[in-house]
């Protein structure tokens, strides 16, 4: 209720229905004997009595954690369970080495992961519910991570332009893609192709047809808010969430998308890659939260994290150029895919 400001928002973080959580509350109200909710205008608010539970009860979960920590320095190796989080892409093209690392490393370390959006997984790590998260952000779409949270930078992650072969904005039209090619450029008029194979820029993209993530996605926000300031408003066919699919589609030459690096997988041959100028980026860090930061098994994520991130750890479906753009963004940084 302090954090997200009504029942139906905190029923909502907790994956409860709002009853459930009107429920429990009227329940804690009669084992206090006091009133913990009172009227605030058109809303409710918590009442005095309700935020010193609040405080006391996290000053409690506090000295919980600092007890676990204190058990786990004593031991001198991580042990215990260790409850992970990812965003899709980045549990396909980090994770797994993270993880077998992590197994192999640390055996009385008990490791459990969950594929879990970035604006998600904030909210677990804060209540306790994940002790690391990898997550992003965008250089468009910051986020700020609240109040005893730590936000570990990991590098950078890049995105590209997807083109079907044979497309004009590809450069060239590879041998026995002609078909593919064509087809692809009869969805839209003629235009002047970009000389060579250098970078596209926002000029280019104008008037193309897209396949793009849905709405609320940071892909998507990114297309539309970068287009719409150049006075272009872009022709989305395609909401597909999954890169695969946006991938096949593209091939199809159905329409052209913008993909990060992380987690994308092969190409096939049907697929053209062009870099974009200015490059889209988004901001690979881990969250923690700031009392069990200096526990051993926390500490030993981390690093796994920083090593795969470094360009080790992406799995075999990532190109040598997706993980060398992590790796060379190593050092820099501070809501799907």
């Amino acid at each position: 209720m302090r954090t997200h400001g009504s029942v139906g928002g905190a029923a909502q973080a907790l994956g409860y229905t709002p009853s459930a959580v009107s429920q429990q509350i009227a329940k804690l109200e009669r084992e206090t004997g006091t009133r913990l909710l009172e009227r605030q205008g058109r809303g409710i608010a918590l009442t005095d009595d309700a935020l010193m539970l609040v405080r006391t009860a996290g000053e409690m979960l506090a000295l919980a954690e600092r007890a676990e920590v204190a058990l786990e320095e004593r031991r001198g190796r991580p042990a215990g369970r260790l409850r992970l989080a990812a965003f899709p892409s980045g549990a396909r093209g980090l994770m797994p080495g993270v993880l077998a690392r992590l197994c192999a490393d640390h055996p009385a370390l008990e490791v459990r992961m969950s594929e879990i959006d970035p604006h998600l997984s904030v909210g677990l790590v804060a209540r306790g519910e994940i002790d690391l998260a990898l997550a992003h952000d965008w250089d468009v779409a910051p986020a700020s991570a609240p109040e005893g949270v730590r936000r570990t930078p990991l590098g950078d992650d890049h995105c590209d332009v997807l083109l079907p072969a044979g497309h004009e904005l590809a450069g060239h039209e590879p041998a026995g893609h002609e078909a593919a090619g064509h087809e692809a450029v009869e969805h839209e008029p003629a235009r002047h192709a970009p000389a060579g194979r250098g970078a596209l820029v926002v000029a280019d993209l104008a008037g193309r047809r897209w396949v793009c993530q849905p709405p609320g996605t940071v892909c998507h926000d990114w297309l539309h808010t970068t287009l719409r300031a150049a006075g272009q408003e872009p022709d989305v066919a395609y909401q597909v969430a999954e890169f695969e699919t946006q991938v096949a589609l593209v091939a199809a030459g159905l329409g052209i998308a913008l993909l990060p690096r992380l987690g994308r997988g092969p190409l096939t041959e049907g697929v053209v890659v062009r870099p974009l100028e200015p490059t889209p980026t988004r901001h690979l860090f881990a969250l923690t939260r700031v009392g069990v930061s200096h526990r051993p098994a926390i500490r030993a994520a981390l690093a796994a994290l920083r090593r795969a991130a470094a360009g080790g750890g992406a799995d075999a479906a990532v190109s040598r150029g997706a993980a060398a753009s992590v790796g060379r963004e190593g050092g820099v940084g501070s809501p799907g895919g």
